[in-house]
């Protein structure tokens, strides 16, 4: 990255930062649910309470990161976030199974995002999904730094990944171990979004609240 494209990058997040602070931050919620729903192009979500440990061995627990469908709506390289839920939730479908939505505050990280989805599955198995498309298949009991299935690249993730990343995830649920998901390599797609990439992050972290338990969705699709 070039000093000119850097100090552009500071600059942008050092004014939403100041944005943030200003009088918008989201207050602490200390696990309290909201009812009011969020709405993105077709894409409803309203949270219904304090999610809950499954015990349904065919289900897929989905979890969304705090901006997710929030405030910010597709992923890095413009898939509306409605269509990467559909492409997912298609997948584990098609593998005959269920899922299930919650969203994390605590983190952004979709490492913790993924592990935390994995440990209220009822299979065991879930999905963590950041708002700019970096996802993870986890499983309960593995450490929440090691992972089933990284897609670490969100600029390389297009919905027929999304798609088969659901696929993939009911089949381990499932006690399937089927072949990884092929990953697309571009070295040339870190240093393209680099910026963007940053200024998402800085989005995620400051909606993450530290006192709020994960939370029931009901997502609906326009």
């Amino acid at each position: 990255m070039d000093q000119a494209t850097l100090k552009s990058l500071i600059e942008t997040v050092i004014r939403e930062v100041v944005a943030e602070s200003s009088g918008s931050a989201a207050p602490a919620g200390g696990g309290v649910a909201t009812k009011t729903p969020t709405v993105g192009g077709n894409l409803s979500i309203t949270e219904t309470g304090d999610a809950q440990r499954g015990t349904d061995p065919k289900e897929v627990v989905i979890a969304l990161s705090p901006a997710f469908s929030s405030t910010i709506h597709e992923t890095i390289i413009g898939i509306p976030h409605a269509a990467v839920l559909r492409e997912i939730c298609a997948g584990i479908e098609e593998e005959g199974l269920k899922y299930r939505f919650v969203r994390l505050y605590k983190t952004a990280d979709v490492g913790f995002v993924a592990h935390e989805a994995a440990k209220l599955s009822g299979s065991g198995i879930g999905i963590g999904i950041q708002s700019r498309g970096t996802t993870v298949i986890h499983q309960k009991d593995l450490p929440p730094l090691s992972n089933v299935e990284l897609f670490s690249q969100s600029p390389l993730i297009d919905e027929a990944t999304f798609r088969a990343i659901g696929k993939n995830a009911a089949k381990y649920a499932k006690g399937e171990n089927p072949a990884p998901v092929p990953i697309r390599n571009d070295q040339m797609a870190r240093p393209k979004y680099q910026a963007k990439a940053a200024l998402l992050h800085n989005k995620e972290t400051t909606l993450c609240d530290l006192n709020k338990k994960p939370q029931a969705l009901q997502i609906s699709f326009g």
